[in-house]
Formats: C-alpha cells, sequence, structure tokens
C-alpha cells in the first residue's frame, strides 16, 4: 500500500513543475530536533518551572514585560537546537528546487536547516532562531551562541533590548512573509505536499485546500492524524526523512 502511494506521488512529481513543500518540525525532528511549534521549545504541553504555560513565557508580552525570563528558555530551547545539521530530507528538498526551479518551501521551523541545505526559495514564516535584531535601532547580527550574551541582552550600539527575529506566541506574523506566500499561492502550485507538520495553522493548510479546489495534486507525510489528513490524495503515514528519500529514490529512477 505504502509502494503504491509513493509510486502515485512520485508520478505526480515527474509532470510537476510548482511545487510547495511545507514543512513543521517533524522534519527537524530526524536532525535530532524535539519536536516542537515554532519557539514553544522543549516545553509543549508543560508548564515551566514558574508554573507558567509555555506559551505565557514565549509571548509578545512577557518579552516585553519580563525579558530575563523569556531569554532563559530561549537559551535553553537554542542550546537543544545547537549542534543540529540538516538532514537528508532538507537536501533531497533544495535539490527538487535545483532540478524544478518553481519550487518554493514554507516552514514552520526557526532552526534555518533548509537554508544550510540550500533551499533558496524559502518562506521561514515563524522566523530564523539565530537572527537577533534591537527594538529600537538598526542592529541586527546572527549570533550562533546565546550562551555568550548576557540575559536578557542588550544592544551594544543604542542599549535597548535585543531579541531573536521569530514570531512569538500572540504576535502577527510577518507582513512581507505573509505577501510572498499568499503571491506565490495565487500564482499556483501543481503540486503541494506537506511534510511533519500537524497543519493547525490557516495559513498552514489553506495552500493544501487551495490545491485542493484547483484539482491539483496534495501530499501528506507524517505519521499521525492532522486537520488535513482526510482530504490530501496521498496520504503517507511515516516519518518525513524516511518519506522523502524514497521518493527521491522513485523519482530519479
Amino acid at each position: 500500500m505504502i509502494d503504491d502511494t509513493l509510486d502515485g506521488v512520485a508520478e505526480c512529481l515527474r509532470t510537476a513543475e510548482r511545487v510547495l513543500f511545507i514543512t513543521g518540525a517533524g522534519l527537524s525532528a530526524d536532525s535530532g530536533l524535539p519536536t516542537y511549534r515554532g519557539v514553544a521549545g522543549l516545553y509543549e504541553d508543560q508548564l515551566t518551572t514558574e508554573g507558567l504555560p509555555i506559551e505565557v513565557v514565549m509571548s509578545g508580552e512577557m518579552l516585553q514585560s519580563r525579558p530575563e525570563l523569556t531569554w532563559q528558555y530561549l537559551t535553553e530551547i537554542e542550546k537543544a537546537c545547537r549542534g543540529a545539521d540538516f538532514n537528508r530530507g532538507h537536501e533531497i528538498i533544495a535539490q527538487f528546487e535545483v532540478q524544478k526551479p518553481g519550487t518554493w518551501v514554507l516552514t514552520q521551523n526557526v532552526d534555518g536547516l533548509h537554508r544550510r541545505a540550500g533551499s533558496h526559495n524559502l518562506i521561514e514564516i515563524h522566523g530564523h532562531l539565530r537572527e537577533i535584531y534591537c527594538s529600537k535601532c538598526d542592529y541586527e547580527e546572527t549570533v550562533d551562541d546565546f550562551e555568550a550574551l548576557d540575559v536578557p541582552p542588550r544592544c551594544p550600539e543604542c542599549g535597548g533590548p535585543l531579541r531573536p527575529d521569530v514570531v512569538f506566541f500572540g504576535e502577527l506574523l510577518p507582513e512581507g512573509k505573509v505577501e510572498r506566500l499568499y503571491r506565490e499561492v495565487d500564482r499556483g502550485f501543481d503540486m503541494v505536499i506537506s511534510v511533519g507538520t500537524t497543519s493547525v495553522f490557516p495559513y498552514i493548510s489553506e495552500p493544501v485546500l487551495k490545491a485542493r479546489r484547483a484539482n491539483k495534486p496534495t501530499v501528506e507525510i507524517n505519521p499521525g492524524e492532522t486537520e488535513i489528513s482526510d482530504l490530501v490524495d496521498f496520504r503517507l503515514e511515516m516519518g518525513a526523512m524516511d518519506a522523502l528519500v524514497r521518493l527521491w529514490e522513485r523519482w530519479e529512477a
């Protein structure tokens, strides 16, 4: 059954020119990272030692009112991500872009692994954890190790508060990235593949639904059932990297 589904997806990939991969934590899990939603990190569905939900600690409001607390957990999350490298699944998605320049990636992950694997048509909708900027001036930098920062860090130029370029709970998505996403979705994709995401956010599930309405092939790669499982044309209940490797082998054959 899985082999038949893989064959069907590979056949659709051969004729598709514009392909959208929507990726979530399940893909980075194959690089040894914990499965988590955005910057919620290692603590999803748990209370912090302060007795607060992680969604409260990692909110834009908490970053402003108690930045030392938010940065304490940001440092722990960054430490868990440090040293992780892109896996074969990330590489394969980047290789599809080389073979099919109309390939795009919409990722919820903030780990930057798609960039490092070579993807260029990339929308990091929740941001990039290691890109730091000042809330008061134009200062920005890339930081590989948060443990070298003061907690909370201050801007070396103006003394203002520094923050990572990620979307915290309660914050709006970056306008430019949303515009780019909908511009590409409106252009249309020949195929949409969801990889390792629960698709709970409307902006993550909408490209799948729009492709379905246009009678374009839709695929879900996820070992568990999600919001879109009953809506896609092809469903692969398996790990992200394993599925992508097996698809690549068939596509090359």
